[in-house]
């Protein structure tokens, strides 16, 4: 194709991450085509990016859709990427699948692990699920990139986290927006608000990306994980956006077992899920394009520009009722009980001295405190 422009085929291209390749791949010079089913059209893909519209979910599908066509670059962010990498075997000069952090195994089932829960940070070398009896949905994803590198040796993978920006099809964000714009204050958060998973602001998973694009030799036959730099607790999380909005926030901080429908705003039983992004730093130089307060700032902004209809898809989606009266019989049975405990306790003098000697005299073997 020499002397031809370049021809990239992105599967998906409406979803969070799609646009930022899409638009980024355009900008490197090539001609961009997206495959997808056409339900959702978005004013961030340009007019000269081809649409392939059928459904990437399907063997007999996918290659009616893509018959005799080949491509310099494929980024396969959408559909089954298994089925998607054996249509494309031989027609990918470079084929990049995104997959997602759930093949590591204990991931979606912590209890797997002794003792239960995931290590952290957890690197691309960690074990993955290894059979459908242990966690079907997770193996899925394993097999889905071991197919990926049968049909493509030099291919990239990466392991997507939580994505959170636009066109998110569960943006947990908008279940703390909802309440603020409301009139809520407080906001239930389970694991105290203390828990860290590895997020992603949609732009940087973008960016990630077209650096594998960039560095094709580097990244050939590579997994790498990737996601925002900094994380923040959820309770972290939950102030970021109240402070956009201009609300005052309280978290009310319950255990995992007592936050009933409050749980889906965790991404895990057991805490704490977070990538070693090691990899993706030092070999493909990857730094976030923005900082996680600013990106949520710009999540939240987008949302109050674009709410989820109330009781619609998004919010189905969420799992979550919205069930103001229960959240108010919750909190107040938190203050009831962080009360009781109070007086339980009582007040105990804080010892303020650090236990290291502090000697004040020279020459004595031990200080005042007799250390």
């Amino acid at each position: 194709m020499s002397g031809q422009r370049k021809r990239a085929l992105v599967v998906g291209g409406t979803g969070p991450t799609g646009p930022f390749i899409v638009n980024g791949l355009r900008q490197r010079g090539y001609g961009v085509t997206i495959f997808h089913r056409g339900t959702h059209e978005i004013p961030e893909i340009p007019d000269d990016v081809e649409h392939i519209h059928g459904d990437p979910h399907f063997a007999e599908t996918i290659e009616a859709a893509l018959v005799g066509r080949t491509f310099d670059l494929v980024v396969a962010s959408y559909g089954r990427l298994r089925l998607l990498a054996a249509a494309l075997k031989g027609r990918a000069g470079q084929f990049i699948g995104i997959g997602g952090y759930a093949a590591y195994r204990g991931w979606v089932d912590p209890y797997r692990l002794e003792p239960p829960g995931m290590t952290s940070p957890v690197p691309e070398e960690a074990p993955v699920v290894a059979t459908e009896q242990e966690q079907s949905f997770a193996w899925k994803i394993a097999q889905s990139e071991q197919a990926v590198f049968a049909a493509h040796p030099t291919a990239t993978v990466f392991r997507y986290p939580y994505v959170y920006g636009p066109y998110q099809v569960r943006p947990r964000e908008w279940s703390f927006m909802r309440r603020l714009l409301e009139g809520r204050r407080e906001i239930i958060l389970p694991h105290y608000g203390l828990s860290l998973s590895t997020h992603g602001w949609a732009g940087n998973l973008g960016h990630a990306v077209l650096l594998a694009a960039d560095q094709p030799e580097i990244a050939a036959g590579k997994v790498y994980n990737c996601g925002d730099l900094e994380q923040l607790t959820l309770a972290q999380v939950v102030q970021t956006i109240a402070a956009t909005l201009g609300r005052e926030v309280e978290i009310i901080p319950v255990s995992y077992e007592v936050a009933g429908p409050h749980r889906a705003r965790v991404l895990s039983p057991q805490g704490h899920q977070l990538l070693d992004l090691t990899r993706i730093r030092t070999e493909l130089g990857y730094r976030d394009l923005l900082g996680v307060r600013e990106a949520l700032a710009r999540t939240v902004d987008w949302y109050l520009a674009h709410p989820p209809e109330r009781g619609g898809d998004i919010e189905r989606a969420l799992g979550d009722t919205f069930d103001y009266a229960a959240e108010d019989r919750l909190i107040a049975l938190y203050r009831q009980g962080q009360a009781l405990l109070q007086s339980a306790v009582g007040e105990e003098e804080e010892i303020k001295w650090h236990p290291y000697a502090h000697p004040k005299d020279a020459g004595k073997l031990r200080d005042q405190r007799d250390r």
